[in-house]
């Protein structure tokens, strides 16, 4: 999602000291902290992708990789389709009798209802927004895309462990849903996790990924008191696991290098009564983390990543 949207906060100036890395230290393995040494000293991922190849820029047009080694499981259904966007649970696994709400950030189909999406919505803290379009590479494949492929490559990994998915919006409506039937889409499932997908959408230059936290806001319909001690453990699991299996680092523009931001202003999390989160997993704008992001390779690691975080939380 870009910060540059309604319910976002300008980007933060980078920091001219880093702190080291301190998200979930138990969780990064050396082979993660020499992914990002390679991360740092030699460009990032974003110089080759994950099969080895010359990373796509943006003046090739980088274009969402579709091999059939690594495409989602299943077709994305066309706007006013009735398709269930709840999954069949394995037979059995780690996760079965657990429920977990995808929330692919923002609808395909928004930038055809400004009007709808311009609608403010109550947050609890305020009142903003119901949603925006997103961001997207400056060659135009769409966080809405990407997002929308990453949370079926996400649904496929939870169904092996037995989870049940369900997902707030799967391209299946013409817009939306808003911020805060998102959160409630969640509450309702009585989710035992649920994850809300985003790219960022900052300058060239700003790279990596972070995890949002909800802050603790007791206002109007928001009260996260009860969930911000569990959010921020799945949020750490992720980050972690996330770093381990995409070689990524955290943002070097916002979270001090730790991967982590907590925030107030955001619906999604502030009227969400269960353990909720939202992951960067990258900036759109920048041509290197774009190179990442639009590779289905990458992309199927980065659902690896957010994956093992929810089982670790959920297996406590």
């Amino acid at each position: 999602m870009s910060y540059a949207g309604p319910d976002f906060d300008p980007p933060q100036p980078r920091r001219r000291r880093r702190r080291a890395l301190t998200v979930a230290a138990a969780a990064l393995v050396p082979g993660a902290l020499l992914g990002w040494l390679m991360y740092e000293v030699m460009g990032g991922p974003g110089d080759k992708d994950a099969s080895g190849n010359a990373a796509v820029r943006p003046s090739a047009a980088p274009t969402a990789s579709t091999t059939s080694d690594d495409k989602p499981p299943g077709p994305t259904p066309t706007a006013g389709s009735t398709a269930d966007s709840t999954s069949a649970p394995a037979a059995s696994g780690a996760l079965k009798g657990k429920v977990v709400v995808i929330d692919p950030g923002h609808n395909p189909n928004n930038f055809q209802h400004t009007a709808e999406i311009n609608r403010k919505v109550d947050i609890g803290t305020n009142r903003k927004e119901c949603d925006t379009t997103g961001t997207s590479t400056n060659d135009g494949y769409t966080e809405a895309e990407f997002t929308l492929d990453l949370a079926h490559r996400l649904r496929a990994l939870l169904q092996k462990q037995g989870a049940t998915v369900k997902f707030t919006q799967d391209g299946d409506r013409s817009w939306g849903p808003c911020v805060d039937e998102r959160a409630e889409i969640g509450n309702e499932a009585h989710a035992d996790a649920a994850v809300s997908l985003h790219a960022d959408g900052a300058g060239a230059g700003q790279r990596g990924f972070h995890v949002i936290l909800p802050g603790k806001v007791n206002a109007g319909a928001a009260d996260t008191g009860p969930i911000v001690g569990p959010s921020r453990d799945l949020g750490e699991r992720i980050a972690g696991s996330f770093v381990r299996v995409t070689g990524s680092a955290p943002s070097n523009y916002v979270g001090d290098g730790t991967g982590l931001v907590t925030r107030e202003d955001l619906g999604g999390l502030n009227l969400s009564t269960v353990p909720k989160v939202f992951i960067e997993c990258g900036n759109m704008r920048d041509s290197k983390d774009a190179a990442l992001l639009t590779s289905g390779t990458w992309r199927q690691k980065a659902a690896r990543g957010i994956s093992e975080g929810i089982v670790s939380f959920l297996r406590g």
